[in-house]
């Protein structure tokens, strides 16, 4: 005896509009997340520390894996490229913020000078690491007076020997940055990534026609 099975049709029902805009959004706010936490973070420059490499209103994006992803609530950093360098620009948490709120806390911009164990010396304006002259092309001298070491340690500090774990970092613009020569050092668990291009620079104080720097746009940062 023959035995017929009746094939039903399947029915394709049609998610509501609402339902598939708030899963693509969760999907993309997941995955804003998942890279702004382990591999990209954008960052706006508010002030002149790093003039003239870097201006206020330029817009760069940092690399947070390769100094070693960190894990929220876990202490360490994993699958590490590599450390920090003299002379790398780094964004790191303001260890002058410790113990404040999440929202107080502020993120600073610097280039590192000194890695651990180095022995830093400013003598007239003039950076020591270990003894020897250490300048880069990108550093500047916007106030010609030198200041005595009782007033400030601006333009003489030191010398001293960087801690275990910790760097030493000075601003671009020398003479009208707030660094290491004023609050001490960073240490490693503070650094956020490795600064290294402009993706956007707004004027805001250009005429409508020069807003937008469109020749930092694209520029590595070095």
């Amino acid at each position: 005896m023959a035995i017929f099975k009746k094939k039903q049709n399947s029915v394709e029902v049609k998610k509501p509009w609402y339902r598939e805009w708030s899963e693509a959004l969760i999907v993309a706010v997941v995955l804003a997340m998942i890279i702004r936490t382990f591999l990209f973070q954008a960052f706006k420059i508010p002030s002149g520390s790093m003039l003239d490499t870097l201006l206020i209103g330029d817009h760069l994006l940092v690399n947070k894996f390769i100094f070693g992803t960190k894990i929220p609530g876990i202490d360490g950093r994993y699958l590490k490229v590599r450390n920090p360098e003299r002379g790398d620009v780094i964004v790191f948490e303001f260890p002058g913020d410790e113990g404040k709120s999440y929202f107080e806390r502020r993120d600073f911009i610097k280039r590192v000078i000194g890695l651990p164990g180095d022995v830093i010396e400013v003598k007239a304006k003039q950076v020591f690491v270990n003894g020897e002259p250490f300048t880069v092309p990108y550093e500047i001298h916007k106030d010609q007076e030198v200041i005595p070491p009782v007033a400030s340690p601006r333009d003489f500090t030191g010398p001293i020997k960087v801690p275990e774990d910790s760097y030493f970092v000075m601003g671009d613009n020398r003479d009208f940055s707030y660094d290491s020569r004023f609050w001490g050092y960073v240490h490693k668990s503070k650094v956020k990534g490795l600064a290294f291009i402009k993706y956007w620079s707004w004027n805001a104080e250009g005429s409508l026609l020069h807003k937008i720097r469109f020749s930092r746009i694209g520029r590595l940062i070095n």
